[in-house]
């Protein structure tokens, strides 16, 4: 809690979720060994490190401390800038008397939007379709399967001519498409599809790029596990070919958001406008 508290202050008192999270392991100096530790890998693509932050995050905000925008920024609350730090156990047991006073309320007929869901549940309910998605992507869907998601999403996305190699021995490619922005402008990307229940390594972006060097403008690597922080800097070194990566939960968004195997329901509300009827 306190490591996030301070991240946040490095990060002028707001940040992302993958901001906080790199501030943190910065500023705790966490070894590449714990940060690739999953934390259930049967059950999500969460990093044991990621986790805690989450539930750190939770803690935080029904304390009173941190508050959290539907765009997924968090922020200190003006409570939290008069207090240098905090005790943990003081935290977990005030919520867990709140969570007894007033617990969590159910969906209902109340509910206004898909935001306003999400903000009232707790963390753990939050990530369950997460991670019964993350449970068929990893277990229940082959590697052709998997491509030919991947295939769907990025053409649902705006690639065109997108295609699965599929070739071995071929520094793992798995295909290719054009990116179109705007309909003005494209370039070529070569994609790599993984299905991982760990974190990806600084290696299998080296392996990656040596593959796509002459060949394409942008590389693009999708997973669903992780990417531990060395391999998102080997991704964004400087003077090296470009690569973009999607991790578990950014491909879980984003089949969410185009629809993809993952379906939003929204709960209608209807009202009575009185004086409507009245001008009649």
């Amino acid at each position: 809690m306190n490591p996030l508290i301070r991240a946040l202050r490095e990060l002028g008192g707001s940040g992302s979720i993958e901001e906080i999270y790199e501030k943190v392991v910065a500023l705790e100096e966490i070894p590449e060994s714990i940060l690739a530790r999953p934390h259930d890998p049967d059950k999500s693509n969460q990093s044991e490190v990621g986790y805690r932050l989450a539930w750190a995050r939770t803690y935080l905000k029904k304390f009173g401390m941190l508050e959290n925008s539907k765009r997924g920024v968090w922020a200190l609350t003006s409570r939290a800038r008069e207090i240098e730090s905090v005790d943990p156990s003081e935290v977990v047991r005030t919520v867990r008397e709140l969570d007894k006073e007033r617990p969590p309320p159910r969906p209902s007929s109340k509910m206004k939007s898909k935001d306003e869901f999400v903000e009232i549940l707790p963390a753990q309910e939050e990530e369950e379709w997460k991670a019964k998605l993350h449970y068929i992507l990893t277990k229940e869907i082959d590697a052709a399967m998997f491509e030919r998601l991947v295939q769907r999403m990025l053409r649902e996305s705006g690639f065109i001519s997108v295609e699965v190699t599929g070739r071995t021995g071929d520094g793992g490619i798995d295909g290719k498409g054009i990116a179109r922005i705007h309909g003005l402008m494209s370039f070529h990307v070569i994609f790599q599809c993984k299905k991982y229940q760990g974190s990806v390594s600084p290696g299998d972006i080296r392996d990656f790029r040596g593959a796509m060097v002459g060949r394409a403008d942008k590389g693009l690597f999708i997973t669903t596990g992780t990417f531990t922080p060395a391999a998102v800097k080997e991704a964004t070194r400087d003077g090296a070919p470009p690569i973009d990566l999607v991790d578990g939960n950014e491909l879980a968004e984003k089949l969410k958001e185009l629809s993809l195997g993952v379906n939003c329901e929204m709960v209608e509300k209807v009202t009575v406008d009185n004086d409507w009827f009245r001008k009649l």
